[in-house]
């Protein structure tokens, strides 16, 4: 009984919170560093759509329609209930999801409308800069280190996944026994993505320095570059944010 009356008297203690106003969270975002990132964001959507207007660019009816029962069945919302109660979770309205809906779809027709013929003649031109690679590595600070670790590798068949485990400085790496993940070649860093260009799967690359440190890579797999979706979908926002650096434009989008 007694233990019964404590947590009454425990749950009476705790405060009441109403829902956080659009003040209190414009206020959160500007003092927890955020408000630029938003900021940056907001005006590039600004930026698509103007750019829209300039180019006579607009969606029709059929589109935002097809667009929103895609994003429904990618949420699993399979009625008006439960896309109500998805609004309802993310505080926002019909109109305001409706407006994400129109700005993401002018955003992609605008990149259509500029680039869209371009994209095969881009992809056989510069075939090389689209491959992806699966690769392992082993970040240090020192080049001493560095290279012993390059000769245990090399030369005494050293199990790369310990030697991650135990020198690597990179957080991902060092969790992942080395597994660095799968990337496009050109998103790596230029001394990384030079050094391994032409390296075979299996092979451990000499350390490579960069401003990180020194890196120890081995290649695990090349992937067969092909035009798919994705690829395509890639090389579109590669020339339209080439686009946008060419006239002094850069967002981090």
């Amino acid at each position: 009984m007694q233990e019964v009356l404590e947590q009454a008297e425990l749950e009476e203690t705790i405060p009441q919170i109403h829902p956080a106003t659009d003040d209190e969270i414009l206020a959160y975002l500007r003092y927890s560093g955020k408000i630029a990132e938003v900021a940056a964001q907001v005006e590039y959507n600004t930026l698509i759509l103007k750019l829209c207007e300039q180019f006579d660019i607009a969606i029709s009816d059929e589109e935002l329609q097809a667009a929103g029962n895609e994003f429904r069945r990618a949420h699993n919302l399979l009625n008006a209930s439960e896309t109500q109660n998805w609004l309802a979770q993310q505080r926002i309205t019909a109109e305001d999801w409706t407006e994400g809906l129109q700005v993401k779809l002018l955003e992609q027709k605008l990149k259509e409308h500029l680039f869209g013929e371009q994209v095969d003649s881009d992809y056989l031109n510069n075939r090389k800069q689209y491959k992806r690679v699966a690769l392992s590595q082993i970040l240090v600070q020192d080049l001493t280190d560095a290279l012993k670790i390059f000769q245990a590798l090399r030369e005494k068949n050293a199990s790369f996944c310990a030697l991650a485990i135990q020198y690597s400085k990179g957080k991902k790496s060092k969790e992942n026994g080395g597994f660095a993940g799968i990337h496009f070649l050109p998103k790596l860093m230029p001394e990384v993505a030079l050094a391994i260009a032409d390296a075979n799967e299996g092979e451990v690359v000499r350390p490579i320095q960069t401003k990180l440190g020194y890196h120890i890579i081995r290649i695990e797999k090349w992937f067969p570059v092909h035009l798919n979706e994705s690829l395509r979908q890639e090389v579109i926002d590669s020339l339209f944010q080439a686009w946008l650096r060419e006239r002094g434009i850069s967002f981090p989008h």
